[in-house]
């Protein structure tokens, strides 16, 4: 079973998406569980302060070391659990990634807001910093619902068709190809013939030369390293 933390000041925001649907009865089947811990319920003072203004000045406000670490050491065993920050400075989120993660026993995530968390915790706790994409989020909680969804995902049981997981974008370093379904004619407009021909290998070699195109289109990063692979 995967062992999921998330450390927030929004604790109102869970489970969320993830209380829905395939994960939620996956939840109920115990193949993953989830816990939510308050990050203001470990503040050191009567306000329950979580944050300061930065050292050098600037805007915004800091998460600050001393709270989060009272959180996160009272409910994280460090040699054992795999601790992740998402955060737009740190390694980009990808398919592989998520394949990597789904392997581990246990997951804390450290949902951050303000200008970020202060960068003596980071190091001090070794904490691994994950980027979803080149763009900036108003806190970790909605970045944290797209990181498990993709890694919850690949649990086994999780998903009724194993074979969709290996169809997908990104599992052959291509993107997935069109799909199409019925009703056969639809606004005047009907599917590839080949689709309908019942010939497999027909059907499978233009799937691979539309991945092939678009990935070639969209993603020219994709294409590169896929030529590369193929070498």
């Amino acid at each position: 079973m995967l062992r999921v933390k998330i450390f927030t000041l929004y604790p109102d925001l869970f489970p969320g998406p993830l209380d829905i649907g395939l994960y939620k009865k996956a939840r109920e089947n115990h193949i993953w569980s989830l816990d939510i811990i308050n990050i203001r319920d470990y503040a050191l003072d009567k306000h329950k302060t979580v944050d300061d203004k930065p050292y050098g000045g600037g805007s915004g406000m800091v998460m600050r070391p001393d709270v989060l670490s009272n959180a996160i050491d009272t409910n994280i065993n460090f040699s054992k659990e795999k601790t992740i920050y998402l955060s737009p400075k740190g390694k980009v989120f990808n398919q592989k990634i998520a394949k990597k993660m789904s392997k581990e026993k246990n997951i804390n995530i450290i949902c951050g807001h303000f200008e970020g968390i202060d960068q003596r915790l980071l190091d001090a706790r070794e904490i691994e910093e994950i980027s979803l994409g080149d763009y900036v989020l108003s806190g970790g909680e909605t970045a944290s619902f797209v990181f498990l969804d993709s890694i919850l995902r690949l649990l086994p049981n999780v998903l009724g068709n194993k074979g969709s997981l290996i169809e997908e974008s990104f599992e052959k370093g291509l993107l997935e190809h069109p799909h199409y379904t019925k009703p056969e004619k639809w606004e005047q407009k009907r599917p590839p013939e080949v689709l309908l021909s019942g010939d497999h290998a027909k059907i499978n070699d233009w799937r691979l030369s539309q991945s092939e195109d678009i990935t070639r289109r969209q993603r020219p990063d994709l294409w590169k390293k896929y030529l590369e692979k193929k070498k």
